[in-house]
């Protein structure tokens, strides 16, 4: 059931990052005429920053295209962890815009150009609407670490949105061009922010770290409490393959006048029902676990890798 709904909800998160897809590369070419009709280098610069987001989005669509191809033999987990590469791809693109940008706006202060306030004032404000757009349409899946990757251009577009409107009013009123490089350089940080964060969760899952919901110590201590003749719980490892789809593997041993098999499917219901962890490698573990003494062997002064 945990799986079926994932995948339902997963599908959820894909069809609105086509939709979002859509609306910006829409969008995208409406920048370039407006830009060209006008003869605004901020505009086609921007159309250079909405076509880097049509690609982090197609990535992320392609997040969830691939995830649903079957486990192989050669991939035993399937394709999933495509998902976590495509939001860190998008991760590190964002932060690479965000350099730029900075260093950019620097230069514009230093030496600022003339900006087209009028045109920029009316494609800002139709782009702060699709860009609305596109947030609400992905703000509900952005439990999935490739769609809050999409999330975070659509973020730094939406600001930026909200950035350049300021900007071509002050400018329009009175005629301070220095706004535009400040501003950037604010919206710059608060991308930077959103980037870095998606960068730590998407690593963290790629390094194979314990999911935060979950602690591997209680999980340990609840089993022993809860599942009769359970005596002690030791190599636990939990990981996650993509955005709420958690493993884990465990020793565990048993009282010796208690039924193996039964108490294997007691374990695996909790694990299920109170950890949410669908996929799970029990073993149970004889006294004392072979595995250790490899594991102290290991630690020896001398001892062979």
């Amino acid at each position: 059931m945990a799986h079926g709904h994932d995948h339902g909800h997963a599908h959820g998160g894909q069809k609105a990052l086509a939709r979002t897809l859509l609306l910006t590369g829409a969008f995208m070419i409406v920048e370039v005429i407006g830009g060209l009709v006008s003869g605004s280098l901020a505009l086609l610069a921007d159309a250079g920053h909405m076509l880097t987001d049509t690609g982090a989005l197609a990535l992320a669509w392609l997040g969830f295209e691939l995830g649903r191809r079957d486990a192989d033999a050669r991939r035993s987990f399937g394709y999933a962890r495509f998902e976590v590469l495509a939001g860190l791809v998008n991760a590190l693109t964002m932060i690479a815009v965000v350099i730029f940008i900075v260093i950019e706006a620097i230069e514009r202060l230093g030496d600022p150009q003339p900006v087209l306030a009028g045109p920029m004032l009316g494609v800002a404000v139709v782009g702060l609407m699709v860009n609305l757009i596109a947030f609400r349409l992905l703000h509900g899946d952005a439990d999935h670490v490739n769609v809050r990757g999409a999330l975070v251009h659509v973020l730094g577009d939406l600001l930026g949105s909200v950035a350049a409107i300021i900007a071509a009013v002050v400018i329009l009123a009175g005629g301070w061009n220095g706004i535009d490089p400040l501003l950037s350089m604010l919206v710059a940080a608060l991308v930077l922010r959103s980037a870095l964060s998606l960068l730590r969760q998407t690593a963290h899952i790629l390094l194979e770290g314990t999911p935060e919901e979950i602690d591997s110590e209680s999980l340990g201590s609840e089993l022993a409490r809860r599942v009769r003749g359970v005596r002690d719980v030791h190599h636990v490892h939990i990981w996650s393959l993509s955005s709420g789809r958690n493993l884990a593997t465990m020793h565990v041993r048993v009282d010796e006048d208690h039924d193996e098999a039964g108490t294997l499917r007691e374990i695996k219901s909790l694990l299920r029902e109170r950890f949410d962890l669908e996929h799970t490698t029990v073993q149970i573990c004889p006294e004392p676990c072979p595995d250790e003494h490899e594991d102290a062997a290991a630690r020896e002064p001398g001892s062979p890798p």
